[in-house]
């Protein structure tokens, strides 16, 4: 197939190394740059699939003072893909300022389809799945309040991204304003070696995890208001 894009948005394994498609490790070695969030971490997979391309460091912390850098060297003729540590860029992650500058330079853009954590997390929660909303990680001090009041009167399934270290302050406050009674899902380091799906009501989630240790990427995923 010819690939006709400039900038390629490739998701890579959020755990298991061999959760990447056959177009997206071709697509690695054809361009000429990978633009890396973690240049160490990419190298783990990049090596594992004797893939030799040049990276490039492009992460939250340098998005803005590269972007211009970037656009001038894709309008040159030179093709790059963006991958994350983990997953599909954009989600959660950067990339938004990236396509959205390509757009309007008229730079082609094409994004494969792959790994990311949230459509397991949500199938596995035996929630439905026919309506949801993608709420990324919650405000950590500002606007949260207000947050959980919007959520409060949510009627689609809702899935969030947590830190291991607020997990359990995050699921008291869902029950806190949705009540203790609505079901959930608490899915931890998918598609790895100890890969763990609870699921319950909220106080059954609080009281697991209250004598549980906590470790490891994970997706929470809540019932909307009935």
């Amino acid at each position: 197939m010819q690939e006709t894009a400039s900038l390629f948005l490739v998701p890579t394994p959020i755990g298991n190394l061999e959760d990447i498609t056959l177009r997206g490790l071709r697509i690695l070695k054809e361009v000429d740059t990978i633009l890396a969030e973690d240049t160490r971490t990419s190298g783990i997979l990049l090596k594992h699939y004797e893939i030799t391309t040049k990276q490039h460091s492009y992460h939250a912390f340098n998005e803005h003072r590269t972007l211009d850098k970037l656009i001038e060297r894709l309008k040159a003729g030179e093709k790059m893909a963006l991958i994350t540590d983990a997953g599909t860029p954009a989600i959660s992650d950067p990339g938004f300022l990236l396509v959205r500058e390509c757009l309007l330079h008229e730079i082609e853009v094409e994004c494969l389809p792959g790994a990311t954590a949230f459509i397991p997390a949500l199938v596995k929660s035996g929630l439905p799945a026919d309506r949801f909303t993608f709420e990324g990680f919650l405000p950590h001090k500002k606007g949260r309040q207000t947050k959980f009041k919007q959520l409060s009167e949510e009627d689609r399934t809702m899935i969030f991204y947590e830190s291991p270290h607020r997990l359990l302050k995050t699921l008291q406050q869902f029950a806190e304003f949705f009540g203790e009674e609505r079901n959930a899902s608490v899915s931890r380091e998918l598609t790895k070696l100890h890969e763990e799906t609870i699921n319950g009501s909220l106080a059954d989630l609080i009281q697991h995890y209250s004598e549980t240790k906590i470790k490891g990427e994970i997706v929470i995923v809540v019932e909307g208001k009935k």
